[in-house]
């Protein structure tokens, strides 16, 4: 209904300029017009074309406006608002002094264009202070908006929302966590993780692509699985070049938690005191643990870096490097254990062959 409705207008409003433009047009000249009214039907019809065309723009225009704004998160709307009107006061104080000056007629032309431009660069300049410092404008109102809730007679903090970066939506083993309902709270995909996606996803290098395709599809389970908890926050930073540096300051804005497989992104973001959630720990803690003695049945792969070595992989995807293990390659034996290498950015179990350690 809406949209008929800015067409309307603008056809109508063109339209009626269009008939009653010929009353600029100098008499002298409307002398040599035999129907006047047929030249007005004839102007007020192209006036409604031209009406059309631009209320189609409008029309369209006011659809990406609204649902640019059906996407964007309250507390971004609502300090935008507010530095709006902040804005468009502080400008029409500014103005107020100005317009009582003695300013000559010839140039009274200058009040109304002086009164636009500090209107316009006042408003942009309040949004821009609102994107910047909103947030801790609404925590100065009322610190129970954002980072607590007062629940009873206990004070009890909600759900932490958690941010995801692209390399933990490309791993995929975000999806099965929320399916186990261990992830608590809402998850956040900024809209720059999503176009590093698409990026890796259009680039002409295959693994890049693959990873990039993959990581679309389980964001697009994920959406469908959980549409209320998985949402796409529009925020960006034309000022940050990184996406790393992008989630590090997204994250400290609205205190939330990076949820992360990034050994070098997590070291970073605990530096700026960041809340850092790695997936790599949270396997390494559920990880059944071998202790150096215990036995292993392990197929053996390929070769490792030294000749004699072999490896091959836990069920889980740890490395077992055998040491004497290259003569056994394609055969299952029972390794055992000799050390392990655990970090956050993997492990790493030793071993040898149990024949040649009773041996």
């Amino acid at each position: 209904m809406i949209d008929a409705v800015i067409i309307s207008i603008f056809v109508l409003a063109l339209a009626g300029v269009g008939y009653e433009a010929i009353d600029i047009v100098p008499p002298d000249v409307l002398l040599q017009v035999t129907n006047i009214e047929a030249v007005r039907l004839i102007i007020a019809s192209f006036g409604a074309i031209v009406g059309l065309a631009v209320g189609l723009t409008a029309q369209t225009t006011y659809r990406r406006l609204e649902n640019r704004v059906r996407q964007m998160p309250i507390e971004v709307i609502l300090t935008r608002a507010v530095g709006w009107v902040i804005g468009l006061l502080l400008a029409n104080l500014m103005l107020a002094p100005i317009f009582l000056l003695p300013i000559p007629k010839e140039v009274s032309l200058v009040k109304p264009m002086l009164a636009v431009l500090v209107s316009v660069m006042f408003s942009f300049l309040g949004v821009t202070l609102a994107d910047t410092h909103g947030r801790t404008f609404l925590r100065l109102i009322n610190p129970n908006s954002i980072e607590s809730l007062l629940v009873a007679e206990g004070t009890l903090r909600p759900a932490i929302t958690k941010i995801l970066d692209t390399s933990c939506i490309i791993d995929g083993r975000i999806e099965e966590l929320l399916n186990t309902g261990f992830i608590e709270g809402q998850i956040l995909i900024p809209q720059f993780v999503l176009q590093e996606l698409q990026l890796l996803a259009d680039s002409s290098n295959d693994q890049k692509r693959m990873r990039g395709r993959r990581g679309l599809d389980i964001l697009k389970r994920m959406q469908t699985a959980f549409p209320e908890k998985i949402l796409i926050n529009p925020t960006d930073y034309d000022d940050v070049n990184t996406v790393d540096a992008k989630l590090v300051r997204f994250s400290q804005e609205i205190n939330g938690t990076l949820l992360t497989n990034d050994y070098n992104l997590s070291k970073v973001a605990n530096l700026q005191k960041v809340a850092v959630l790695n997936v790599n720990d949270l396997a390494k803690a559920i990880r059944p643990i071998y202790l150096p003695g215990d036995t292993i049945d392990l197929k053996i792969l390929k070769q490792g870096k030294e000749p004699e070595q072999g490896v091959g992989y836990l069920a889980d995807g740890t490395m077992v490097v055998v040491e004497e293990g290259y003569e056994y390659l394609g055969d299952e034996l029972p390794v055992v254990v000799t050390s392990a290498l655990q970090t956050s950015a993997g492990r790493m179990i030793f071993a040898k062959p149990q024949a040649s350690v009773t041996a």
